[in-house]
């Protein structure tokens, strides 16, 4: 038995792609829409997608076309083309505005833009995109079933531009540019004020602003000392409990020591 149902696979399966070959190769059109539909319903998206692609031009104005072009750009988008689908995906939310595929297309358009989203040490462009799809999407059908994922990935985005922002930030830190460093960070803590890296963000800008003073000529130095006590203590109000505490008390003893030498001398 399970013999026979292995060779009754193969049968099948050589008999889909005789299928397919003849539809490629043919110049009925309807006919390679059966078969790419077909294709389409079995997960063989990537076939489906040559077919239609072949014949989307013929199906223009026709009633079929509006299948036809959602199906299309579906395929793309399980195939993982999503720079392909979600231009596809906008032209048949473009097409056809009153379709009942609209709302599906609206949301898998802003998905693909999502999914081309890279990691936050690289350009965000596309994060950007996505974000601006998304919240369309969101204010469009804001009682769609789609909405608590399409908040959930605007919430996913938007944490990547914080650690972008935020990894900027300290990365000036690390390479010595304490100046860049503390104006990185006072732009951070604007652009996100409800970060959860906000408690880092304070303790890299104190550290900073330290390290700056520390290694400063002798003129500017009793005035960026100032500034470092300033940020400590803005940095121990509202995190007095914070992990890189003992670190920074450790700095702000040896920053008072070092302005107790100016305050002696005057």
């Amino acid at each position: 038995m399970k013999n026979l149902f292995y060779l009754l696979l193969l049968v099948l399966t050589l008999s889909s792609c005789n299928e397919y070959q003849k539809a490629l190769k043919s110049e009925d059109i309807a006919a390679k829409y059966k078969v790419g539909e077909e294709l389409y319903n079995a997960g063989k998206f990537s076939k489906a997608n040559r077919l239609f692609e072949q014949i989307i031009p013929q199906y223009r104005g026709k009633p079929q076309a509006e299948r036809l072009m959602f199906l299309n750009a579906d395929a793309s988008y399980q195939t993982g083309e999503f720079y392909v689908a979600g231009y596809h995906f906008e032209r048949f939310v473009s097409a056809y505005p009153k379709s009942s595929k609209r709302e599906e297309a609206t949301f898998k358009a802003a998905k693909s833009y999502y999914q081309l989203s890279p990691v936050y040490s690289k350009d965000q462009e596309d994060t950007y995109t996505a974000l601006e799809k998304l919240q369309n999407f969101i204010n469009v059908y804001p009682e769609s079933t789609d909405v608590t994922e399409a908040n959930a990935l605007v919430k996913e985005l938007s944490f990547k531009l914080e650690k972008k922002a935020f990894e900027t930030a300290k990365q000036y830190n690390r390479i010595s540019d304490y100046k860049a460093s503390i104006s990185a960070i006072d732009n951070f803590i604007i652009d996100f004020p409800g970060s959860s890296l906000r408690e880092e963000a304070l303790y890299i800008k104190f550290d900073s602003a330290y390290q700056l003073a520390v290694r400063s000529v002798e003129f500017k130095k009793k005035a960026r000392l100032e500034a470092a006590e300033a940020y400590y203590n803005a940095f121990k109000k509202a995190y007095a409990s914070s992990t890189f505490l003992e670190d920074a008390t450790t700095k702000y003893e040896d920053t008072l020591e070092q302005l107790e030498q100016y305050n002696t001398k005057s």
